[in-house]
């Protein structure tokens, strides 16, 4: 019976020398020399083990033997000589080892801070060109300037350099090749904690952090999310948005708002919501400064519409991207100026060239940055021409969580803290008129979906992409609306291991057979999966949800117990693999013996999904079960 196998396994207990059985199994199993153990390494022949009582146990499995390197891993991290660990740790099934991994390790792999204990594991990362440390501190924060000052007494190599109070295209492009970190938030003497998306992202990114908070609550870390809206809320008080991520060359840019609905969640999760009132009150007063400066009152407001659009402001070539990124479109303009492209950039760079077309393309490519979406064909060279779906549902989702709140926890009215007073009954009139602008604007009736609108050919664009079904998670759909929405999803974007970024039509058609981009078909984000399942089951097709989910989950899953434990940026959803082929690469793939980390918001998904699934579903992600199977494909 299985309970009585369930009791020998917990009765079968190794003891093993740490150092001598890594390099057995490493000498035996690891044929590619990766430092780890995975499908791709050569047939392998059975491990032995002599358990404490000594009864032999064979372990056939690939699976099982790496997490076994994976525990003496850890075990050689913590300086242990022997590792005694039963057979049901090593047999753990998978679902179970990665959520609980998540929970107990990455989360706190992941959490940094920017203060005199953090700054080193930040600092000395690639991004930083020159042999400084250096940290700019908003002119306004007296907190942060006394606090980094005093630290720069103690520590030679640190520069800290204090911001102007107008950070303008020109500043930021003049400090290109000074890059640093942009302080966050000092309290009690010590940084706010937040969390990373990993490996080369080192830093607090803007919407990775919401949905990280998402998986953080799951993970009973309330006191980690609700540090990072307060992050947030330090990046719009003192760099006036909430920030790409906090790099020197990210200040002219934000990333898509969730701001809101980090607020609500976090203070529904709050177990003493009296006792947080005045918490709530601060955060939704500057989540209001966010929308009416950032998103109403500039140039990311289009008044011929009525609706939003992404703009990140800024000069010249983006400094983050990888050389060479942009040569194609360098070359291009070199060959019109009869110059070397290496030698046009450099003049470009140094403003001794100017070009009004391509300052016009960096524009666009930086508001395709802001839109999170690096990159994707249906962005390319129109960004900043476009009221995207994805952009507009979020703000209308902005507006609905400031009518709910001001309703539910004030009495109907509220005061921010510049003084300005607000009804719940003024968001819901934003509401009513931003659905009608998205319905006029942005719903294709012949189609039935929604699709991104450009202002300046004041035509739609028929590019199919995961962020047209927005509107669902947002909740501005009407039942109506949704029952054309969700067939259209799921049979344009639905791939084997989830939700496509595109629809391979789309992508065909508007790539001309160029390079992938990695928001585009065949890849899959673990943002689009979440935001759409929550659609799809607020509307009530829970039966496509747990589809999706399971999709999802089996795709990690299967590529975790494939290849030691790995928990990636991104996935090509197609081959449900974790080997893509596109721009950048993939973190989160690059590690000896264990991963330490996963993926940020590749996490979150994971323990989100779970929480949304039965344990008939769960049982059989822990087997393994494809997918197409499971649905009748």
């Amino acid at each position: 019976m299985n309970c009585n196998k369930k009791f020998i396994e917990e009765q079968t207990i190794f003891n093993l020398p740490v150092n001598k059985t890594m390099d057995d199994l490493l000498s035996g199993y690891d044929t590619d020399g990766d430092k780890k153990i995975t499908k791709d390494d050569a047939p392998q022949k059975d491990y032995y083990m002599m358990s404490t009582n000594g009864d032999t146990i064979i372990l056939r499995n690939t699976y099982y033997i790496s997490n076994l390197l994976q525990e003496l891993a850890i075990a050689h991290e913590e300086h242990c000589e022997n590792l005694t660990i039963s057979l049901s740790q090593i047999q753990e099934p998978p679902a179970e080892r990665i959520s609980r991994r998540i929970r107990s390790h990455f989360w706190d792999n992941l959490t940094r801070t920017i203060d005199a204990k953090g700054l080193e594991r930040i600092m000395d990362d690639e991004k930083m060109d020159d042999d400084h440390q250096r940290i700019y501190v908003p002119y306004n924060d007296s907190v942060g300037i006394e606090y980094f000052l005093g630290l720069q007494k103690k520590r030679r190599n640190l520069e800290v350099v204090i911001l102007p109070p107008e950070i303008t295209p020109e500043y930021v492009r003049s400090i290109n090749e000074l890059p640093g970190i942009l302080s966050l938030k000092i309290e009690n003497g010590k940084g706010v904690p937040f969390v990373v998306p990993g490996g080369r992202f080192n830093e607090m990114y803007g919407w990775d952090s919401y949905f990280e908070g998402i998986g953080l609550i799951i993970d009973d870390r309330l006191d980690l999310a609700k540090a990072m809206v307060d992050n947030f809320c330090y990046q719009i008080e003192h760099y006036g948005k909430i920030l790409n991520a906090n790099r020197s060359y990210y200040l002219t840019r934000t990333q898509p708002p969730f701001l809101s609905s980090f607020i609500r969640e976090v203070y529904t999760a709050m177990p003493n919501k009296d006792e947080n009132k005045e918490w709530l009150a601060y955060s939704l007063s500057i989540a209001i400064k966010e929308y009416e400066n950032v998103w109403m009152n500039g140039k990311r407001y289009t008044p011929e519409t009525g609706l939003n659009r992404y703009y990140a402001e800024g000069i010249g070539i983006p400094p983050e991207t990888e050389p060479g990124h942009f040569r194609v479109i360098l070359q291009e303009h070199a060959d019109s100026y009869n110059l070397p492209v290496l030698k046009f950039e450099e003049k470009y760079k140094s403003g001794e060239i100017k070009d009004s077309t391509l300052d016009c393309y960096f524009v666009h490519d930086r508001t395709l940055r802001e839109s999170g979406h690096d990159t994707t064909w249906r962005l390319d060279n129109v960004a900043a021409d476009l009221n995207c779906v994805d952009v507009n549902s979020l703000l209308y989702k902005y507006e609905k969580d400031f009518e709910f709140l001001i309703a539910t926890y004030f009495n109907e009215s509220f005061i921010t803290e510049s003084g300005q007073t607000y009804t719940n009954e003024y968001w819901h009139e934003k509401t009513v008129t931003r659905k009608i602008r998205m319905k006029q604007y942005l719903w294709d009736d012949e189609k039935q979906c929604y699709f991104d609108y450009n202002i300046k050919t004041k035509k739609q664009i028929d590019f199919m992409a995961a962020t047209n079904f927005f509107p669902l998670w947002a909740g501005l759909c009407t039942k109506e609306d949704a029952a054309h929405l969700v067939p259209i999803l799921m049979s344009e974007l639905k791939a084997q291991g989830g939700i496509l970024g595109s629809s391979r039509a789309s992508t065909e058609k508007y790539s001309n057979g160029l390079v992938n981009r990695q928001w585009d078909y065949p890849y899959g984000w673990a943002p689009h999966q979440m935001l759409l399942w929550k659609g799809l089951i607020d509307y009530g097709y829970e039966t496509e949800a747990r589809e999706m989910i399971y999709r999802w989950l089996w795709t990690i899953t299967q590529n975790a117990v494939d290849y030691n434990g790995t928990i990636p940026e991104k996935y090509d959803v197609v081959a449900s693999t974790h080997k893509v082929y596109a721009e950048y690469g993939n973190v989160g793939t690059e590690f000896a013996y264990i991963t330490k980390s996963g993926f940020g918001w590749m996490n979150a998904s994971y323990q989100y999904g779970l929480s949304l699934l039965d344990d008939e579903y769960i049982q059989k992600l822990d087997n393994l079960e494809n997918p197409d199977t499971i649905f009748k494909v």
